[in-house]
């Protein structure tokens, strides 16, 4: 089955209480937080406080995507909170490799976000020591965006590099998923889908949420 990380970034943020109570009911396996700067992307979101006041009724494994300059400032207060995935932007890590191994070192797993534009192929020294590569198939920084679909020979081309290597990282989408381009992703070689709008704008969120689930290969 498909990991789903539902993005509370399309959460009601006057009550989110009631939306992690959803998360926590559904079959989602992780929940997807985009913390943004304004710097890196041109739009802020959340930050600490957020994630702090929602850690202890969450029961989902944290999967943070951090849309902000020198993200190792924050490896500390990730680790505080117990976060699963720490991903990173390979646009704005130029000691990439040390910065994986300070995420490894406090006891996340580490993974690298690409944009739209940045090739698969400057992972290629990087991707044994990583967990999980998260392809963004939107430009990061506003949700609600239209899929890009170069996204899924883009995936293709991961997965040849990663099953080529003999490793088992994952593969983790972002941006404009829906069941239709979640299933045309995972059958590209995609592992994991962040699906926003798609959940939280749907009449049921826990059935969205159930069926990105069950989309196979």
């Amino acid at each position: 089955m498909t990991i789903v990380s539902p993005s509370l970034l399309s959460a009601d943020f006057a009550d989110l209480k009631s939306d992690v109570a959803m998360i926590n009911r559904s079959d989602a396996d992780w929940l997807h937080i985009d913390v943004m700067d304004g710097v890196f992307v041109p739009n802020i979101s959340f930050g600490f406080p957020i994630l702090k006041s929602i850690n202890p009724i969450l029961k989902k494994k944290l999967d943070v995507h951090l849309m902000i300059v020198e993200p190792q400032k924050f490896i500390p207060e990730l680790s505080a909170l117990n976060t699963h995935i720490m991903n990173v932007h390979y646009e704005v890590c130029p000691h990439l490799h040390r910065v994986v191994q300070q995420i490894k070192d406090a006891g996340m797993l580490p993974a690298v976000t690409l944009n739209p534009a940045t090739p698969v192929s400057v992972l290629e020294d990087i991707l044994p020591d990583l967990h999980m590569v998260l392809l963004m198939s939107v430009n990061p920084g506003f949700g609600g965006q239209k899929f890009i679909t170069h996204t899924l020979s883009k995936c293709a081309r991961l997965r040849k590099m990663i099953d080529d290597a003999g490793l088992h990282t994952l593969i983790e989408i972002d941006g404009g998923v829906n069941v239709q381009t979640g299933q045309q992703l995972v059958e590209v070689g995609a592992d994991v889908l962040v699906a926003g709008s798609a959940v939280f704008g749907a009449d049921s969120p826990e059935e969205m949420i159930s069926t990105l689930h069950q989309l196979h290969r």
